[in-house]
């Protein structure tokens, strides 16, 4: 899930130049049914198609939409076990750009053995992309709602985008909820021509495999949930996890901070001068320092943390807010007209979070700042919320507990100081899940798990290639964040990580 926030860090470019065209082999023409693929617009050296669903399966004469899908064959197709699909969460992650990377981010062993196949979401990028106007998008209220004013602005405001969205992305608007991607996801499988696939989901797209096998149980080869959504609890248990593991990463930046002289404030109160910027924001004095004509909020503040916690990114966290006094620089802004959006159309399509009004709201707030003084609110909790606020359409696939599995072993993995999916939501799903699900817990920081250590990939990889287990209760020890992130980063690319639950 996305959250908005000012970058405080370069981006990976995504640096394609490689051009020998794919081509399916022999093997894979016969499985494929009818599918025709070709060599990628965007990476000649992989495989794309598009796949025709309709947009509502209670209408299937009704209007239908494409969903973009693209494949790396199994580099050893001699040993090809089969099909692994991969969804890097969001919502509004590209799946065909997972794939895309996919050697930037599986380990060699999987790619030898299976083909790596994503597919871009209804609603998302390449798939009939919910879009929406820039402008609209840029005259939103506030995010964190202070009053009973501001509260009846944002019901009014998302009324009002929810209309713009929805008469710019035509009939694939109100039909993007996870259920629905879950049923797109088992014709993708059918038109492969796979009996059972092997899936790895990031972050939100934890919520699409956990939902993929319980309606189609008998699909489903093996099951890895990386940075687990739990898609039951209500709206309090929502804001209580998200802004608790909110503090607890902001309480893991400072106890780095005192211990590594690495860290530009070690050896200073970190609480203290967090306490002073927060002040200075909400005051409305205090500039980015890589833009010095914006005045930051306490949203944008706050969002500069937490988006530093994903690698973490501690090293660059601390310089930010040394530097915020001094601010320096300028970011070059350029006019858009329509850019995509899909987020508010997919999480309120997939949960209701009702607040109880502006009373309901103003209390939950004043609750989650005495219980977390630096982190007052989740920024990621924060925009879910307030952005279904008024939202006009009832959500199709709201929360509810899931039934026990019924597939062979399903693998989940968390880390213990994970910024948006909570190490709680992990072990709650495993026990949702029942004895068939196995939770490895990585003892570090950061969101998604797979490739922060050998150990945890290793337990991933062999669990892929035979369906065996972890023993219950494995753990594997954190990777102390280096300069620029954490362990060893690829560069050049568009990374995965990125486009997790945020």
């Amino acid at each position: 899930m996305r959250a908005t926030t000012r970058p405080i860090l370069a981006a990976f470019l995504a640096v394609l130049t490689l051009v020998t065209p794919a081509a399916a082999s022999p093997a894979q023409a016969g499985r494929d049914r009818g599918t025709v693929w070709k060599a990628c617009a965007d990476d000649r050296t992989a495989q794309c198609m598009t796949l025709r669903v309709p947009v509502d399966r209670s209408v299937p004469y009704g209007p239908t939409l494409s969903i973009a899908v693209a494949r790396r064959p199994a580099t050893d197709p001699k040993h090809r076990i089969g099909t692994l699909i991969v969804n890097p969460g969001g919502p509004g992650g590209s799946g065909v750009d997972f794939a895309l990377d996919s050697p930037w981010f599986f380990s060699e062993q999987l790619r030898r053995r299976f083909d790596i196949v994503g597919f871009d979401p209804r609603g998302v990028a390449r798939s009939n992309p919910v879009v929406c106007s820039a402008s609209l998008l840029a005259a939103g209220p506030s995010v964190l709602v202070d009053s009973a004013q501001v509260y009846a602005e944002t019901v009014a405001y998302n009324r009002r985008l929810a209309a713009d969205c929805a008469r710019r992305s035509g009939p694939v608007f109100g039909h993007v909820d996870t259920m629905s991607v879950v049923q797109d996801m088992d014709s993708l499988r059918a038109a492969l021509g796979e009996d059972k696939i092997s899936f790895y989901g990031a972050s939100y797209g934890t919520l699409l495999g956990a939902q993929y096998a319980e309606r189609y149980p008998s699909h489903v080869r093996a099951l890895v949930l990386d940075s687990v959504m739990d898609h039951s609890g209500d709206t309090d248990a929502f804001l209580d996890a998200e802004t608790g593991t909110a503090q607890d990463s902001f309480d893991e930046f400072v106890a780095w901070c005192a211990r590594s002289t690495d860290c530009a404030l070690h050896g200073r109160d970190v609480r203290r001068i967090w306490a002073a910027l927060l002040a200075r924001a909400g005051r409305g004095t205090l500039r980015d320092p890589f833009d010095p004509s914006y005045r930051m909020t306490v949203y944008d503040l706050l969002g500069v943390a937490f988006g530093s916690f994903y690698d973490p990114q501690w090293h660059s966290l601390a310089v930010y807010l040394r530097e915020a006094a001094t601010p320096s620089g300028r970011r070059a802004r350029g006019a858009v007209t329509e850019v995509e959006h899909s987020f508010p159309a997919v999480f309120c399509d997939d949960w209701a979070m009702p607040v109880g009004g502006w009373a309901g709201l103003r209390d939950r707030l004043a609750g989650l700042a005495r219980a977390n003084p630096q982190m007052p609110v989740s920024p990621l909790a924060m925009a879910s919320v307030t952005g279904c606020l008024g939202w006009p359409l009832p959500p199709d696939n709201p929360q509810r507990v899931p039934d026990p599995v019924r597939t062979g072993p399903v693998l989940l993995i968390n880390s213990r100081h994970d910024p948006a999916t909570p190490y709680v939501w992990a072990r709650t799903v495993a026990a949702q899940l029942g004895p068939r699900a196995t939770l490895v817990t990585y003892d570090g920081w950061g969101h998604v798990v797979y490739g922060r250590s050998d150990c945890v990939t290793s337990a991933v990889d062999r669990y892929l290639l035979t369906v065996r287990p972890p023993a219950a209760g494995t753990s594997c020890p954190g990777v102390e964040p280096v300069a620029g992130g954490v362990g060893k980063r690829p560069t050049g690319r568009r990374d995965p990580r990125a486009a997790g639950y945020r």
